[in-house]
């Protein structure tokens, strides 16, 4: 139940209060005195879109509020609970909306996301205010209805569960059938993909020991040149390096018989002298492997140019090369089992479908039942809102396959949507005689309030929030027709709190709370104030709404026995 609602630079609210309580809460006013804003207020903290253009001139944010009661068995409660929240403490929305920056929304103090707040209040209120008398005229709209009224969500949500699980089956299904459309074709391709880098024979990084293998080929003659000059100059000629270190290793050995700090600098020369012929020995090797063989040339380029085409064609490097012999491998094995594939889904498919089936026919079963309860319930509502020859109906039919509709997705040539097999269209003749026709065609403004109250009071011992709001209920009604209105809502009260905008006082004399909206300038800005009516100042406003701006004794009695009727 929504118990306090708070409202701040919004739209010419400056700042606002209200307090609410059970049974039936009236607010009534002057045309625009701001009470469409005040739905508007609330839409917003039930999820709906939010505008910088809504923010009053001169502020930089609007601030919503709401706080709502909940009983300890609401389901909303245990929802509350599954997120973390300590329920017993009802709830409390807030709402920020920014010029600077993006709506905040928070619940009882904690900054939620968008799908959050959708989850939280999808259950909390209802607003049939302009936006969903015209959704009544939807045909789209009136299988949702069906299914609330007969309290057939639960197996309308099993059939939305099971039609999205079996899509990403089907797309499996459809992407493996395509596969194996085109095996044979694309089997050939990776058969010779597979023979053409298996054949290469590739070893890791051979490209980059090729190319230096190359460079050194096509420098042979250079190189041995240098390396017979290095062992001619180490060793082999005369005054060789070697020879020499030789001669002054004699000099310093002699000399170190007189001073022994020579010997030890000896010993070090003739270690050098040991690792320069290691050297010489080292070159000697290179010069006896080092070719200049221009058939092996000739041969490493080619295979350089092998190499090269085997990049270009399979990802840029012999890496990719050989990732891409792996990933043929595996596609030929998962190519060959395809058959099995197509076969293990076509037996998923085939249970899930018959779940489907099951469901579907179950629901449409129950529609059909629903529906003429429905009609007969709808009818007797609308005798007691002075329609009392009105003619109700529901249609069935069925939803239409193509050539593209998975044979998954149907029951005895017909269609199953995420939301059964059925179509409806709720048909009404007003007068006798006259044949039934669409809501849409027929129905006049004070008709379709009506027909909404009816739903909404039928709908009141099965639907599960505890919070209606009605916005221009009373759209073209008036008279004796208001009367029955205003004791329809008072009637729909004892299920729900209910809040009505209304500009009739037979309607309005009903209310077991009733607040006065107004509009005033003050400093030079618009304002709306709301305040709770007294019962004096409730006769007053009664008498306002029945008189207009100049009010009479007439009134004010007339005013007095409606309430006192009431």
């Amino acid at each position: 139940m929504l118990t306090e609602l708070s409202i701040r630079n919004f739209a010419i609210i400056d700042d606002l209060r209200i307090r609410f309580s059970r049974g039936l809460t009236i607010l009534s006013g002057e045309t625009g005195a701001g009470k469409s804003i005040i739905i508007n207020a609330v839409n917003l903290l039930l999820g709906s879109r939010a505008s910088p253009q809504l923010i009053r001139s001169g502020s930089e944010s609007a601030e919503l509020e709401a706080q709502f009661r909940l009983s300890s068995d609401n389901s909303l409660s245990k929802t509350l609970v599954e997120l973390g929240y300590d329920a017993e403490d009802g709830l409390l929305i807030r709402r920020i909306i920014s010029r600077a920056d993006r709506s905040r929304t928070y619940i009882n103090g904690r900054m939620v996301t968008a799908a959050i707040l959708t989850k939280i209040t999808e259950n909390l209120a209802s607003i049939s205010g302009q936006h969903a008398h015209q959704g009544l005229l939807q045909e789209d709209n009136h299988l949702l209805i069906l299914d609330q009224l007969g309290g057939l969500l639960p197996l309308r949500s099993e059939i939305h569960q099971t039609y999205h699980e079996m899509q990403p089956v089907l797309k499996r299904l459809e992407d493996l059938v395509k596969l194996q459309d085109r095996q044979s074709e694309q089997t050939e391709l990776y058969r010779f993909q597979k023979r053409e880098i298996a054949d290469a024979a590739i070893t890791k990084d051979e490209d980059k020991s090729l190319e230096q293998e190359r460079i050194r080929l096509k420098n042979g003659a250079a190189l041995y040149q240098t390396v017979y000059d290095s062992i001619e100059t180490l060793y082999s000629r005369d005054g060789a390096v070697i020879e020499t270190l030789i001669t002054t290793g004699k000099h310093l050995e002699k000399a170190g018989e007189i001073d022994p700090t020579l010997s030890r600098i000896q010993e070090d020369l003739s270690v050098a002298r040991f690792h320069l012929e290691d050297i010489t020995e080292n070159l000697r090797g290179y010069l006896t492997s080092l070719q200049t063989d221009e058939q092996r040339l000739e041969e490493v380029e080619a295979r350089i140019d092998a190499l090269h085409r085997l990049k270009r064609k399979y990802g840029g490097t012999l890496d990719a090369v050989l990732n891409h012999l792996k990933t043929v491998t595996e596609a030929l094995l998962s190519i060959e089992n395809i058959p099995e594939k197509i076969e293990a889904v076509e037996k998923t498919l085939a249970t899930q479908h018959k779940k489907l089936c099951h469901s579907a026919l179950g629901l449409s079963k129950k529609r059909k039942q629903t529906a003429e309860s429905l009609a007969r319930k709808v009818e007797s509502e609308l005798a007691t809102l002075r329609m009392d020859k009105t003619k109700f109906e529901v249609t069935f039919d069925t939803l239409p396959v193509d050539h593209r509709t998975s044979p998954y997705l149907t029951i005895e040539d017909h269609l199953i949507s995420e939301y059964g097999m059925d179509r409806v269209e709720f048909l009404i003749a007003p007068n006798v005689g006259e044949p039934l026709k669409p809501l849409a065609g027929i129905v006049s403004g004070g008709e379709l309030s009506r027909v909404v109250l009816a739903l909404k009071a039928i709908l009141a011992e099965t639907e599960s929030v505890e919070t209606v709001v009605f916005d221009e209920v009373d759209a073209g009604i008036g008279g004796g027709v208001a009367e029955v209105v205003g004791k329809k809502l008072a009637a729909l009260s004892r299920y729900h709190q209910v809040i009505c905008i209304t500009h009739l006082p037979q309607i309005a004399k009903f209310g077991a709370q009733h607040f006065q909206i107004s509009k005033h300038v003050s400093d030079g800005r618009t304002r709306t104030d709301i305040r709770p009516l007294n019962p004096g100042e409730r006769v007053e406003e009664i008498a306002r709404m029945l008189g207009g701006e100049k009010i009479t004794e007439a009134t004010l009695s007339h005013a007095r026995e409606l309430l006192e009727n009431s």
